[in-house]
């Protein structure tokens, strides 16, 4: 497949949203395959697994680097979302046909609302953290909530850099924006890389389409990770807010 031209353009924007404001890999990837490339819903979410599952390690490499990771939260996520992942990947897989696809359409549309939801209410659960103190581990609830967003993640690729970041938010208020940042990448890697693997064995995923996204989402991740200490998130986030939304009504 030769490189399409709005296709790297397409990973460009994916990536730049995604280094300046940790959110809007699959939730802006997925919409824009389906909606203006006309790629069906299946392959969308395996192909754009793939793409997320290069541009995640950047970020968190970088975190770990600085120590704003919270190995234990990332350890009891894992251990829930990269079976969920598998099993939605494997479940949207097998089950195939036009009428899941059309499904699966719907499936992400609610997904991106949701997260245009959540969106809004970060900042507020930022600011009632921000007086907490409490630092124990929930184990079984962080368990409980990887099984879930992985299961999500394996079936629209919507939610691994937004509605767990989320989620996170309200089981652990008292993590400050870098560590809640870097657990969240770090945690993405392994539960996009079950999802991928699943959509490889049970799903569709085209290369060509991987190839041309890359070669505007890795530069585009550079450049929107200089460009957030300059930009703040909080000017970036209301057009999200608006293009999530608005590609989720669309897709419902």
């Amino acid at each position: 497949m030769p490189v399409d031209p709005m296709l790297v353009l397409a990973g460009v924007i994916t990536g730049v949203m995604v280094g300046l404001t940790g959110m809007g890999g699959g939730a802006l990837m997925t919409p824009m395959l389906v909606l203006f490339f006309g790629v069906s819903p299946l392959t969308a979410v395996g192909s754009d697994l793939v793409v997320s599952l290069c541009m995640k390690p950047v970020g968190g490499i970088v975190h770990v680097r600085h120590h704003t990771v919270r190995w234990d939260i990332v350890a009891w996520l894992s251990a829930g979302s990269v079976a969920g992942a598998f099993g939605g990947a494997a479940l949207v897989g097998l089950a195939g046909g036009d009428h899941v696809s059309s499904l699966l359409r719907h499936a992400i549309g609610v997904a991106l609302i949701a997260t245009s939801i959540l969106m809004v209410a970060r900042p507020l659960l930022q600011r009632h953290g921000s007086e907490a103190a409490e630092h124990r581990t929930r184990p079984a609830l962080t368990l409980t909530v990887g099984l879930v967003g992985g299961i999500l993640v394996g079936l629209t690729s919507v939610g691994s850099g937004s509605l767990i970041v989320v989620l996170l938010l309200l089981m652990y208020p008292a993590l400050s924006s870098a560590e809640l940042v870097g657990t969240d990448l770090v945690q993405a890697v392994p539960l996009v890389a079950s999802a991928a693997l699943g959509h490889f064995f049970f799903g569709s995923i085209s290369f060509g389409l991987v190839g041309s996204l890359l070669l505007g989402a890795i530069p585009g991740v550079f450049v929107g990770a200089q460009l957030s200490a300059r930009a703040p998130a909080r000017l970036v986030r209301p057009v999200l807010f608006l293009v999530l939304l608005s590609s989720g009504v669309k897709l419902v």
